[in-house]
């Protein structure tokens, strides 16, 4: 046991870096951004969630050159595993060029569609279209990281994400206030920080997948794109990016009702995800960890060994979330005056904070056990649980606990928990219903 628990924190530590910086490097721009004024805050939250659900519509892509790899890996064949990537890629680019035109052409749009006021849309647009373009570098990076974490090296996507944030930092500083005599940007100053951090790590990892398969595998870096593993890989792709889409969308139209509470629960509400985004490290570090784990144990042939990396996973990772709450728990309202001094705003995110520093166990559960069930390619459940529970219990609950019962901004955060506790306890009931004697390798049907 002890064996595995090293194992699964020699994986899991390099991601919650790596998750950790991401996190930081957010809340340090928010921060940043802040003194801009609650409006800057509010335009920033929103094109968070915005660029969530462009992330979320590929990041199927990701996660399933991910698993694959993983497979591939346990089962010594990663000559299909890197075929597999290179396919990942192609797709990702494809991807860049949706993502290109959204941005030219549909940032406006988008804002007016939220409900924004013509104000935080005119100030925002810009700033939107910038992070469309950020958005291409990510979608790669995310496919190149996918591969990496498939192998069980978390170590690269981590060095590639700490050296990217820290440009993102030094560029937010410079360009948003026109400091070392960079030029005063303003907002749009903070987009193309972002931009340029994105950039660079995509050129970081694409050189070290182009040195790993010299130097660990002895391949030549030589596309070979197959038909029927292309098939494979987007019905893979689009499970699992629909999924993940049902969720970012539902928390889109989640903010679309907490904008219309106002701008001071607008801002309290960004605040309290990127607060609550402390906890989404560990779970998803957990989560990623999970995949690799299970996915690697299923190539070698050991689905019960790939049941109990899972479990000890699972525990490791609520561990985290248990003590992560405490402290949200009992310096809630001290975390939120980091953000802001205003009395209207960190009053209600702390409440917020407070509410969900234990429910968000719960999100582990999410984690933990969807990246055990995507390591099996147990994709086509996650998908279907994924949009009933988004859009047959979230949404409707949230209208009623907003808007019909009044419960403004509290009513919003219980739903949330609400159904994040029904997700997580349906994937744990699912990743220990299966019959994991019958569970074998991904393949491609001729």
């Amino acid at each position: 046991m002890l064996n595995n628990w090293k194992t699964i924190l020699l994986l899991a530590i390099p991601s919650i870096a790596s998750f950790a910086s991401m996190t930081v490097t957010g809340m340090i721009n928010l921060i940043m951004v802040g003194n801009l004024g609650a409006m800057a805050i509010a335009i920033v939250g929103v094109s968070n969630i915005v660029m969530y659900n462009a992330w979320a519509i590929f990041s199927g892509i990701g996660n399933t050159v991910n698993y694959l790899v993983a497979q591939n890996f346990g089962s010594n064949n990663m000559k299909q595993g890197i075929a597999r990537t290179y396919i990942a890629l192609l797709l990702s680019l494809m991807a860049g060029v949706i993502i290109l035109f959204t941005g030219l052409f549909g940032s406006e749009g988008i804002l007016n569609v939220l409900g924004s006021s013509p104000d935080m849309v005119s100030e925002g647009k810009n700033y939107l279209q910038i992070r469309f373009f950020a958005m291409i570098f990510s979608i790669l990076s995310f496919a190149l990281h996918g591969f990496f974490r498939g192998i069980g090296n978390t170590r690269t996507p981590m060095i590639a994400s700490l050296i990217g944030n820290a440009f993102m930092i030094f560029f937010t500083y410079t360009l948003t206030y026109g400091n070392l005599g960079l030029p005063n940007l303003g907002l749009a100053g903070a987009g193309w920080a972002l931009f340029i951090g994105e950039a660079v790590v995509f050129i970081i990892s694409a050189f070290a997948f182009l040195k790993t398969l010299n130097a660990q595998f002895h391949l030549v870096a030589k596309p070979v794109l197959d038909f029927i593993e292309s098939k494979l890989m987007l019905r893979e792709s689009l499970k699992l990016g629909t999924q993940e889409f049902s969720k970012s969308m539902a928390m889109f139209v989640f903010t679309a009702f907490v904008t219309r509470l106002g701008t001071h629960a607008l801002a309290a509400n960004e605040i309290a995800l990127s607060i609550m985004s402390f906890g989404f490290m560990p779970a998803g570090a957990f989560g990623s960890t999970a995949t690799i784990l299970v996915g690697q144990e299923i190539g070698r042939e050991k689905s019960f060994q790939a049941r109990k990396m899972g479990t000890e996973t699972a525990i490791m990772g609520s561990i985290f979330l248990l003590v992560l709450g405490t402290v949200e728990f009992f310096f809630a309202e001290s975390i939120a005056k980091i953000y802001t001094d205003d009395p209207l705003v960190f009053e209600l995110t702390a409440k917020l904070i407070m509410i969900s520093a234990f429910l968000q166990l719960f999100d582990g559960f999410f984690n933990f056990y969807g990246g055990g069930l995507r390591g099996i390619g147990d994709t086509t459940f996650l998908l279907r649980t994924s949009l009933v529970l988004a859009w047959g219990f979230f949404i409707p609950l949230t209208y009623v606990m907003v808007f019909i019962l009044k419960l403004s901004s509290y009513g919003a955060w219980l739903a949330l928990y609400t159904y994040l506790a029904l997700f997580g306890i349906t994937l744990l009931v699912r990743f220990y219903k299966k019959d994991w004697s019958k569970i074998s390798l991904k393949q491609a049907a001729a």
